[in-house]
């Protein structure tokens, strides 16, 4: 029996409706180890962790957990053999408190009597935290997170199984650069303690920092496995995408021309005040800071989200009052959100009901859809930014993360907007996926598209902007040219 590997798989394949998502696929993980998977969007990563986890049964192949074949009919099933999750998606019970979202399922009991222990459930949930340095009062309600807290809670929900093998569907996607560092710590412990870990990461630079082998996929086929030190991030990239990929960030020359939107004096009561800026046609504005800056609720107030309590909006030089979603799409501006779970996709829906609906009245006639026309307009999208599906009737909850992120951008490049919001556009999107989208707000920049970004990671913001505007803590600290921006500079603007 072979006691090094403590997961090994064996020609596991999947397939869904016109769709195969795995087919034949190795892996191999040492115990006690970081073991990255990697690919692009759509390579099977996720769709194989479902598998280790028991939310999918393998059409094919075996599983081999402790040197024992193994079955994993169900995610309870995965847990009381030692396997956990750290899902990508983040799925809290918002009305319920920390304490009982870690423990939901499993709560404490005063003996047999069938009521919960809540105090013994508190006590866990502290020294759950104490043990991981976790500074959150587990009385606290999760809708009341910030979306990085909702992430440290499911990094410690995780671990409170005391599992062998954990399994970290993007864990840092939504943290801040200082809770990464957190994490990292976190894993080196349980490592240290025997416990192998699964990481699935877009970001290479934690590929290379914490990771001990890694095993790259593409198309849902396994390509290699190797240890990290006999990898660099030009060679990984190459086995991820099949090719080399020399300009991530596709920044093309475009004509800056009038301004399209300007903004004044800008304030909304708690989160930010005395914003102004101004985007013009063909320009790409950045928009840097960390988590909590303001950033997403400026955008949020623009688009009439929660529209702010004081300043000014003006459209092509004429100023304008949007209270709500429908006034700002009236007035040509689009918003790719953060979220895209959350506040993009409608997850039970098709790709092409997805992508009509902010321009369901352009697509009908008296009242009634135009089938021919959507299936045309819905075509050329999926074209253009390239998304994978066998149709348009394909359940955009089927895609992976990044051909969903392409397909809401798609959603408001059928509405022609003058004015293009995005926010975090290439988050948890592979560097395949990430280059095209570069590409296409290039594109829509050359077409005299007014676009704003907001990324956290400062590359894209830099390789990206004709402009970057630095927010810090709800205040607008200040404005760089493309030329003079860098790193450094942006951080020293950010705390001066």
């Amino acid at each position: 029996m072979n006691t090094e590997y403590i997961l090994e798989l064996h020609n596991i394949t999947k397939e869904f409706p016109g769709v195969k998502a795995l087919d034949n696929i190795q892996l191999k993980v040492r115990k006690g180890t970081v073991h990255a998977l990697m690919g692009e969007n759509g390579a099977g990563k996720s769709t194989l962790m479902k598998i280790i986890f028991g939310v999918y049964t393998p059409d094919k192949g075996t599983i081999k957990f402790k040197g024992q074949e193994v079955q994993i009919n169900g995610p309870k099933d995965a847990l009381s053999k030692g396997i956990s999750m750290i899902h990508q998606e983040l799925s809290p019970v918002p009305d319920m408190t920390i304490a009982e979202n870690i423990y939901l399922g499993r709560e404490p009991m005063y003996g047999k009597t069938g009521w919960v222990n809540k105090k013994k459930m508190i006590e866990d949930t502290e020294k759950l935290f104490q043990s991981l340095q976790i500074d959150l009062n587990p009385r606290t309600k999760m809708r009341e997170l910030s979306v990085a807290n909702m992430q440290m809670v499911e990094i410690a929900t995780a671990i409170s199984y005391n599992a062998d093998l954990i399994i970290m569907d993007e864990p840092t996607s939504a943290i801040t650069d200082k809770e990464v560092d957190h994490l990292f710590s976190i894993i080196d412990s349980l490592v240290k303690k025997g416990v192998s870990i699964i990481y699935i990461s877009h970001k290479m630079d934690e590929i290379f920092k914490i990771c001990d082998d890694i095993t790259v996929f593409r198309d849902g086929q396994y390509v290699g496995a190797k240890p990290a030190s006999e990898l660099n991030q030009d060679t990984l990239i190459q086995m991820m995408v099949g090719r080399e990929i020399k300009a991530v960030f596709h920044k093309e020359p475009s004509e800056i021309t009038d301004v399209v939107l300007a903004v004044k004096n800008l304030s909304r009561e708690g989160k930010f005040q005395n914003v102004n800026f101004e985007v013009r046609k063909g320009e790409i504005l950045g928009v840097a800071g960390l988590m909590g800056s303001g950033r997403t609720e400026i955008m949020e107030s623009i688009f009439g989200i929660d529209p702010p309590t004081s300043g000014e909006i003006y459209m092509h030089g004429k100023q304008v009052k949007i209270n709500s979603p429908k006034e700002a799409i009236r007035h040509k501006i689009g918003l790719l959100t953060e979220d895209r779970k959350l506040t993009g996709a409608f997850l039970p829906l098709s790709i092409r009901e997805n992508m009509i609906m902010s321009n369901i009245d352009n697509l009908s006639n008296i009242g009634y859809l135009n089938n021919g026309l959507v299936k045309k307009a819905c075509n050329e999208q999926v074209e253009k930014l390239r998304v994978k599906t066998p149709h348009l009737n394909q359940l955009i909850m089927n895609l992976s993360g990044g051909n969903q992120q392409k397909v809401l951008i798609a959603r408001w490049l059928l509405n022609d907007p003058d004015v293009l919001i995005l926010d975090e556009p290439t988050r948890g999107v592979d560097v395949g996926a990430k280059a095209e989208i570069h590409k296409v707000m290039s594109k829509l920049a050359q077409e005299g598209k007014a676009i704003i970004m907001i990324s956290s990671e400062l590359p894209e913001v830099l390789g990206m902007s004709d402009r970057v505007i630095v927010m810090h803590e709800g205040i607008q600290k200040g404005e760089l040219s493309r030329e003079e921006a860098n790193q450094e500079r942006i951080l020293e603007v950010a705390y001066q």
